[in-house]
């Protein structure tokens, strides 16, 4: 703990290689949202090609990496904990970074940080909020869901019995688990990755490919600050999709075909 704690050494998170050919077209680290651990990813990996490297990672304080009760859970500490991962594993090849929901706020932070290590961006619905909350109608949306984020706060036993419904009923994927480990950790994140974020305004300023991927039916999502976002910056790519905010059913076939369509010389999935 005195190395991480008081030194400020990052922590390294915890790996699953799912795909590791020996000469890969192309390497894409998946980083999932918040909640879940690298086995989110465990339904796109079959639609993906077999010649390309795909590694999974757990977030700080999610899956199996550590959860150290007096982390800030921002996206910076995310961002430096994911590349020291990086780092550690030696890649040959600058990744894509894939990210989703909060893995997509983490994967801003580290193009930030760390430009030139990283080849693309492929953001899976990001909750991009404005810093200042306007006053206008129409833009109070952003105000709206911090709002609810913060109310959601004060109630953490409660989503931690309800974590095994909200997988039941679908609207988390499988991989979703909030229990008495890690509960801290998400409301930790849920404040300082989400609600207090620059994420919006740091990705306005990246320089790297980004394609953004989001749900119509997403109610966590402002697809109008993506638009904006896409309009501010050439580097943008935004794409809606009839679907909702979890990577499950036909978001993951879209997500397949984004990371496909990445790939040098690509071929289809075996």
């Amino acid at each position: 703990m005195l190395l991480h704690r008081w030194l400020k050494i990052p922590y390294t998170l915890h790996v699953t290689e799912f795909l590791s050919p020996k000469r890969p077209k192309a390497t894409f680290i998946l980083i999932h949202g918040i909640g879940n651990s690298a086995k989110a990813w465990e339904e796109l990996i079959p639609l993906l090609p077999k010649n390309i490297r795909v590694i999974g990672i757990d977030l700080l304080g999610f899956g199996q990496s550590p959860v150290p009760h007096w982390a800030v859970y921002d996206a910076k500490t995310q961002a430096r904990s994911v590349n020291a991962t990086l780092l550690k594993l030696r890649l040959l090849q600058a990744p894509t970074i894939v990210g989703h929901s909060l893995g997509s706020l983490v994967a801003v932070e580290l193009a930030k940080r760390y430009r030139f290590r990283i080849k693309k961006l492929i953001l899976c619905s990001p909750p991009f909020y404005k810093q200042t909350e306007e006053k206008r109608r129409l833009l109070q949306r952003d105000a709206i869901l911090k709002d609810l984020y913060r109310r959601a706060q004060k109630y953490p036993l409660t989503l931690e019995s309800l974590s095994p419904l909200i997988v039941k009923l679908k609207l988390a994927s499988k991989a979703f688990d909030v229990n008495t480990g890690n509960v801290a950790a998400y409301f930790a994140a849920l404040e300082s990755s989400i609600v207090n974020q620059t994420s919006m305004q740091d990705a306005a300023k990246l320089k790297l490919p980004i394609t953004i991927l989001y749900g119509a039916l997403d109610p966590v999502v402002i697809g109008s600050n993506i638009r904006s976002l896409a309009k501010s910056n050439s580097n943008i790519v935004s794409k809606q999709l009839r679907t909702g905010h979890e990577i499950v059913g036909r978001y993951v076939k879209f997500v397949a075909n984004e990371i496909t369509e990445t790939i040098p010389n690509k071929k289809p999935a075996q």
